[in-house]
Parts: C-alpha cells; sequence; structure tokens
C-alpha cells in the first residue's frame, strides 16, 4: 500500500535518510517479488479466460454430467483406469503449465480438471470390487451429478481430500469449486443417512435437501468471508466460495413456498443480500438479492395484483428506476465505501475486507 513516490516524500521531507529510503526500497522489492511468486492470478472475465474456463467446464461436464450409459458399460476396472489417466495427464499438463506466471490460469485450471477425476476413479473401483458399503449401488456415474445417494459419500469424500492436496501444492482458488461441490453432496447425502436413513418419501426428501443447502450455503458464505478477512491479501480465494455459497442459499431459500407473509419475507431477505453485497464489495450477492426482488415483484404481478390494470406499469417503472440505480451506484460506490467506513463503528468496520476497503 505504500509507494515508492511515498518515500521519495518523506525523504524529501527529512523523515526517512537517504539510506534507509534505499535500504526500505528494496526490502519492499524483495518482499513483492517474494509474495508475487505465491500468489495466484484472480479471477478475470476477458475473453482469453472465458475461454480458459470454458475449455476446463465443458471436460469436467463430458467426464460427469454428459457421461452417457454406454460409458458406465466399459466396467469398472476401464472408468477407473479412464479417471486415473486424465488426472495424470492433467496434472501433468497443469503442473508445467503453473510453472510460468503468463500461464498460472490455464495450469491451475489443468490441475482442477484432475481432481475432478477423482470420483470417477473411486467409482471405478467400487464397481469392480463391489464396495458399495454404504448402500446398494447407487446407478450409472452420470448420475453423481444430478442425484443424491448415500453410495456416493466416498466418491464425495475422495473428491475433497483431492482437492485439498491439489491446493497445497497449487493454490488456485478454482479448484475451491471442485471441493465446493462435493461438500454440498456430501453435506446432504450424510445428513440424509444419519436422521432418516435411506428411506423417505420424494416430496419430504426434496424439502430436507432445501433445508441443508439452506445451511450449507450461509456456512459456506461465512467461511469464504473469514478467507477474505484473513488471506484476502494473498489472492481472491474466495471469490468461488461466495459465489457457489451465494448460488446455494439463494436457490434453496427461492425453491421454497409460502404464504403472503412468508413471500414479503423472501424480498426482505433478499434486499439484505444487496446490502450485504455492498458491505463486502462482492457483486454476486447483489445480483442474487435483484433476481429475487424481481421474482417477489412478479409474484405480486401474477398473484396478488393480478386485476389491477395499472401495477404491470408501475412494476415497469420499478424496473427502470433499479437499472437507474444500478448505475447512480457505479458512479459512487467509492463515496459510498468512504462514507461506510467513516460512520461504521470500528468492531463492525473490522468485518469488511480488504476488497471493500479499497473502494
Amino acid at each position: 500500500m505504500i509507494r515508492e513516490t511515498d518515500l521519495d516524500a518523506a525523504a524529501d521531507a527529512g523523515v526517512l535518510d537517504a539510506a534507509t529510503k534505499a535500504r526500505l526500497v528494496a526490502f519492499l522489492r524483495q518482499r513483492e517479488e517474494t509474495r508475487g511468486a505465491a500468489v495466484t492470478q484472480a479471477p478475470k472475465f476477458d475473453a482469453v479466460h472465458v475461454l480458459y474456463y470454458a475449455g476446463a467446464l465443458i471436460v469436467i461436464s463430458a467426464m460427469g454430467l454428459f457421461s452417457t450409459t454406454a460409458f458406465s458399460t466399459l466396467g469398472g476396472w476401464a472408468l477407473a483406469a479412464t479417471g486415473v489417466l486424465y488426472a495424470i495427464g492433467f496434472a501433468a499438463l497443469g503442473r508445467r503449465l503453473w510453472s510460468k506466471p503468463e500461464t498460472r490460469t490455464p495450469g491451475g485450471l489443468a490441475i482442477a480438471v484432475a481432481v475432478s477425476m477423482a470420483p470417477l476413479a473411486i467409482y471405478g473401483v467400487e464397481d469392480a470390487l463391489g464396495l458399495w458399503s454404504l448402500a446398494e449401488r447407487p446407478g450409472p456415474y452420470h448420475d453423481f451429478y444430478p442425484l443424491m445417494n448415500a453410495g456416493w459419500v466416498p466418491m464425495e469424500i475422495g473428491t475433497i481430500i483431492a482437492a485439498a492436496l491439489a491446493l497445497r501444492v497449487f493454490p488456485f482458488p478454482f479448484i475451491l469449486m471442485i471441493a465446493s461441490v462435493a461438500c454440498w453432496f456430501l453435506s446432504m447425502d450424510l445428513a440424509l443417512l444419519l436422521v432418516h436413513g435411506r428411506s423417505l418419501a420424494w416430496d419430504d426428501e426434496w424439502e430436507f435437501r432445501r433445508h441443508v443447502s439452506l445451511a450449507f450455503g450461509l456456512a459456506m458464505i461465512a467461511i469464504a468471508w473469514a478467507i477474505d478477512l484473513k488471506w484476502g491479501r494473498l489472492g481472491d480465494f474466495g471469490f468461488w466460495l461466495h459465489l457457489f455459497g451465494g448460488l446455494t442459499f439463494w436457490g434453496a431459500l427461492s425453491s421454497g413456498s409460502g404464504d403472503e407473509f412468508g413471500q414479503a419475507i423472501y424480498c426482505v431477505i433478499n434486499v439484505a443480500l444487496v446490502a450485504f453485497a455492498l458491505f463486502l464489495n462482492r457483486r454476486i450477492y447483489a445480483v442474487l438479492g435483484a433476481f429475487g426482488v424481481s421474482i417477489y415483484l412478479g409474484h405480486l404481478a401474477y398473484e396478488t395484483f393480478s386485476n389491477v390494470l395499472v401495477f404491470s406499469f408501475a412494476l415497469s417503472a420499478i424496473g427502470l428506476a433499479v437499472i437507474f440505480a444500478g448505475v447512480a451506484l457505479q458512479r459512487r460506490l467509492p463515496a459510498i465505501g468512504a462514507y461506510l467506513d467513516a460512520v461504521m463503528p470500528a468492531p463492525l468496520r473490522a468485518l469488511r475486507p480488504a476488497r471493500a476497503l479499497a473502494l
């Protein structure tokens, strides 16, 4: 946060002598170089990085979400070998790319792809040896992502362990996204297994998983917030956790139903998410909050005020007002951040991450 020009000004003012200033500059430069070697690139959204992430997600999807039934007919050992070979290949590619600063992002994504092969390799071994200890065979491998089942627990634990090991060597934030998905699956499968056993009606199971997702999303947001506070200056490791935690919490919140009072509470929570976004300087909560408010207004339009003609025009005016409010907020965000820091109590200000204080 201290620039060399600041030190020059301090030397001109007589606060520092020339020799001390030179030693301090040399020390800070060395420290910055050391820190830069360990810091990963922050997430970007330019065209090149979009291609990087798109390519990684295509590979992950090909070996997971979109693997066909024919893929599973290869047999357990063939699936395990496929997962291991993919993991070794992408790990080797990632290690090579990681060694160069300009290709660190594709290198980290290659490591993330390698980690995502863990459930496939574990599934293959379990299938080959018949090690479905927690439940009956949960189905073909491509059901691992859309469907929850106690039989997936070893695969979820294995994925979390693989992500933790990868992060120790390659501290790339997107690997946390892979771990977050596995943790989410694990939280629901274990909770259902421990609380209700293996048999539960579909409607009851859906509602139970929704409540678990609400709690998990809140916990993920809290963890991401803590990471921002403790390690925010070393890289944006909280980005993917905020994204996944916010989506999990908001998705579970939005999938519930309730009376008019419950719908009003839903709107209030979404407004609070917008304020929370400003407090943390995390846009994902503003986006989700805005969608939630829109959903509530849509509910009013189609349910409560379905026969009130003027409401459609009023809703349009509200939409335009939200757009202009976003434009005004973007222009005045630094001033708003400075004002919040000035009027906020010290204990509350200490909970704002460095990225929010830098506004």
